[in-house]
C-alpha cells in the first residue's frame, strides 16, 4: 500500500515537470512574416516542421550568418526595444510554420555558423528583448529554405 501511495504522488510530479519543461503556455516566441506566411521559433521542438542547429566550427557549417554592427548592412534586422511595440505584428490567418533549434546537427538540416567576422551567406542585426541573434539566424535561414544564398559572382 505504501508503494502505491508513493507511486501515486510521484506520477503527478513527473507529469508536471514534463509540462513545465515543454512550456504549455509559452510567452511570445520570435516570429516573422515572410510573403504572407508566419515563421516562428517553436517552444516544443518535436512539433516543428523545420529544424536548424548551430556549430562553433565553421568547417561543419552549411550556412554562415554574420552578426552585423548596423541595421542598414544586414539582410535581416530586428529592432523591437521601443515603448510602442506593435502587438500581433506576426499575426496571419495561417498557422505559423514552426522552426526548432536542435542541439545536435542532422545531416539533412541546416547547420549555422554564427560569428562577427569572416565570410557569410546572410547578415543579421538584432536589438531586441525577445529575439536573440540565434533566433534571427534560424529564422532567416529557414525563410530561405535552409540553403546558402547564391552570390552574384558564383552565377
Amino acid at each position: 500500500m505504501l508503494r502505491f501511495k508513493v507511486l501515486a504522488s510521484v506520477i503527478p510530479l513527473a507529469v508536471a515537470a514534463v509540462f513545465a519543461h515543454a512550456e504549455i503556455l509559452p510567452g511570445p516566441r520570435p516570429c516573422i512574416e515572410v510573403g504572407g506566411a508566419a515563421m516562428q521559433i517553436a517552444s516544443i521542438p518535436w512539433l516543428a516542421q523545420l529544424h536548424v542547429s548551430f556549430t562553433d566550427d565553421p568547417a561543419l557549417a552549411t550556412v554562415r550568418v554574420q552578426i552585423a554592427d548596423r541595421a542598414d548592412t544586414a539582410d535581416f534586422a530586428v529592432i523591437d526595444d521601443t515603448d510602442d511595440v506593435e502587438s500581433g505584428a506576426c499575426e496571419s490567418n495561417a498557422v505559423p510554420q514552426l522552426i526548432a533549434i536542435l542541439r545536435s546537427p542532422s545531416t539533412s538540416d541546416p547547420v549555422i555558423y554564427l560569428s562577427h567576422d569572416g565570410p557569410f551567406d546572410y547578415r543579421v542585426f538584432v536589438q531586441s528583448s525577445t529575439f536573440s541573434a540565434r533566433d534571427a539566424a534560424a529564422l532567416i535561414v529557414s525563410a530561405h529554405g535552409g540553403h546558402r544564398r547564391l552570390d552574384a559572382a558564383s552565377l
